[in-house]
């Protein structure tokens, strides 16, 4: 590995440009288009292709073969819209600061725009329909391909407005989400943090992929001046910011209403099929086992010898001296190894993209996307966006937590058609946080030494810490502002900061340290901008660890792999019901909660 890497990949040296980054560490986008011109001339096929689908307006309900064009050249014109956008993601996502891709971008969700409101009438004359003629249209063999689809879709008609109305909001869809793109860009490009010494005394470039590595530094008062350097910038941005974020809700209540569900959240919920006795249910054992979650702090605190404990204290591991100096090569063995109990062809598979066909963009760099993402189109590689820090050993388990993404996506795509291998969100976070569990399984079983088991017992602890507890108080942000918004009241910098203060002081407890800085937490999360979405993180955990549990206990993956196989081609409540998992219930909530009951006692006893 080139040394500089190696360095910048420990959260030290300058934060390179795009161009520096060494080609093997990048990941290899060519198999989508070789280059910039290749993509330009698909875009120009789509401009010349899409006008056609007007030829099809007035004539959807005319008969199953007409049906099934309409439906097959939409298909043909998604594809290559998936493929297109795809690419332009992944530049944008690589460098935001690049001119040619912010353009790139831009180009495309125009084009979009047009053939959104072109094609607006589809969905009203399938819903117009009526319910006997579309029965019989459902039954004849010539759209036995599209059965699930035309299922799903026919769930959708009470939210279905005429033609005119569907054009409408297709015109306006870039628009109302356009405080999406600001939130990125002043993010991930404007906003500058400076630099700060690390506990060597080295003078090292924060930033938001960085602060993490300042975070698990053992000296306190690095963690405090990060902490506090970081939000000073993003307090000189607090009003533009909520400005963004009530925008963002007034987008999601205006869309809701438009289609006529009862609230935002219901809107939400409603395509996966979700009751929101779910969402609620999962609020609920939460809140009822914070006891738990209030003795780990005070264990935190004690062993770390603080006086007090802030949010700041709660990411460095509590067991000092341990080596987790890893690699992106050696996070790749550990991944592979841990997951081999998943069979040859899941481990060959991604070992392969990991190491061989660059699925993985692997370090920082200037104008790149914070955090991480695996992200494919039909019938080309997952690809993974990683800011790999060799001293953030949480960084091994992100690596392992996409991968899961990928893996259920090149299953989904290898076993179902177009139309039905997109997995929702719920699913996907249980494939991703499944391979967190085995991870963590095989790390204690690979230990003798009580330092790295009561380690990696804490590193599970903080990651059902972060995935249900945090994900959660999330969660209950998003429910009270959509709710605040849906009655009138006005989302405000002091609003905002006045719940997520409430939610900081119930999650946390009389004990923990808030400072003050902490209020404009929500106001940096970026999954705000795709409401409700978080507490499927929680969910997602859950019913990993539920059918972790099967797979250690039993040897039997097939469960578990036809799972994965099965992609978007039924709802995930069935789907997980078919693995072994009733999501419906709080038992797999409360066996996760109960699990991190058990590891809080057990890291008492390892470190007290």
């Amino acid at each position: 590995m080139n040394i500089f890497f190696d360095n910048d990949a420990t959260g030290g040296g300058r934060i390179p440009n795009r161009n520096e980054v060494p080609l093997a560490d990048t990941w290899d986008l060519t198999v989508l288009y070789p280059d910039a011109a290749a993509w330009q001339a698909d875009f120009a096929e789509l401009q010349a292709r899409w006008p056609a689908i007007a030829g099809f307006k007035g004539r959807v309900a005319e008969s199953a073969q007409t049906l099934l064009e309409v439906l097959e050249f939409e298909k043909a014109l998604n594809l290559k819209i998936e493929r297109l956008s795809h690419y332009a993601m992944l530049r944008i996502s690589e460098d935001a600061s690049s001119a040619e891709n912010l353009t790139r971008e831009g180009l495309l969700q125009n084009l979009l725009t047009v053939i959104g409101e072109a094609s607006a009438f589809i969905l009203p004359e399938i819903q117009a329909i009526d319910d006997a003629a579309f029965e019989r249209m459902w039954a004849d063999p010539l759209l036995a391909p599209w059965q699930i689809t035309l299922r799903k879709v026919r769930r959708l008609k009470p939210h279905t407005l005429s033609a005119a109305e569907e054009r409408l909001l297709a015109l306006g869809a870039t628009a109302l989400h356009g405080h999406r793109d600001t939130f990125e860009q002043l993010t991930n490009v404007d906003m500058k943090f400076g630099s700060l010494r690390n506990e060597k005394g080295e003078e090292r470039e924060l930033s938001q992929s960085a602060f993490s590595s300042f975070l698990v530094q053992r000296d306190p008062g690095v963690r405090k001046a990060a902490f506090h350097q970081f939000y000073r910038e993003f307090s000189d941005h607090e009003y533009t910011l909520a400005s963004t974020l009530a925008s963002s809700v007034r987008a999601d209540v205006f869309a809701a209403r438009a289609r006529n569900y009862p609230s935002a959240r219901e809107a939400a919920l409603f395509r996966d099929d979700v009751p929101v006795s779910v969402y609620d249910n999962l609020i609920s054992s939460v809140r009822s086992n914070l006891a738990p979650l209030a003795r780990y702090y005070e264990l935190r605190r004690k062993v770390l010898g603080l006086d007090e404990i802030h949010h700041y204290d709660t990411y460095v591991p509590m067991v000092a001296d341990v080596d987790t100096h890893v690699s992106y090569d050696e996070a790749i063995d550990k991944v592979i190894a841990a997951l081999a109990p998943l069979g040859g062809e899941y481990c060959t598979v991604l070992a392969d993209g990991l190491r061989n066909r660059r699925w993985s963009d692997r370090y920082e760099s200037k104008g790149k996307r914070s955090g991480a993402f695996s992200s494919s189109s039909y019938g080309n590689p997952p690809f993974i966006l990683m800011n790999y820090k060799a001293d953030v050993f949480s960084d091994v388990y992100t690596l392992a937590h996409e991968a899961g993404h990928s893996m259920h996506t090149w299953y989904s795509q290898k076993n179902q058609a177009f139309q039905d291998y997109d997995y929702p969100i719920f699913l996907a976070e249980v494939a991703s946080t499944f391979n967190e569990e085995l991870l963590t399984h095989y790390l204690l079983e690979n230990t003798s030494d009580p330092k790295m088991r009561a380690y990696l017992i804490n590193r599970q602890i903080d990651d059902i810490r972060g995935t249900v507890y945090r994900q959660t108080m999330f969660a209950e942000f998003e429910k009270r502002t959509h709710a605040m918004e849906e009655v009138g009241e006005a989302l405000t910098l002091e609003a905002f900061k006045e719940v997520y203060h409430e939610l900081l002081e119930t999650y946390f407890g009389p004990g923990f340290a808030l400072d003050p800085q902490l209020d404009i937490e929500c106001l940096r999360i970026p999954h705000f901008y795709s409401a409700f979405y978080v507490y499927k993180y929680a969910t997602g955990i859950s019913a990993a660890v539920s059918l972790s549990q099967q797979v250690l206990a039993t040897g039997n993956t097939e469960p578990y792999l036809g799972f994965l196989k099965s992609g978007g081609s039924r709802f995930p409540l069935p789907t997980l019901a078919a693995a072994g998992v009733d999501m419906a219930s709080p038992e797999p909530i409360e066996k996760t909660l109960a699990l991190f009951a058990r590891r809080v006692e057990e890291l008492e006893g390892l470190l007290t």
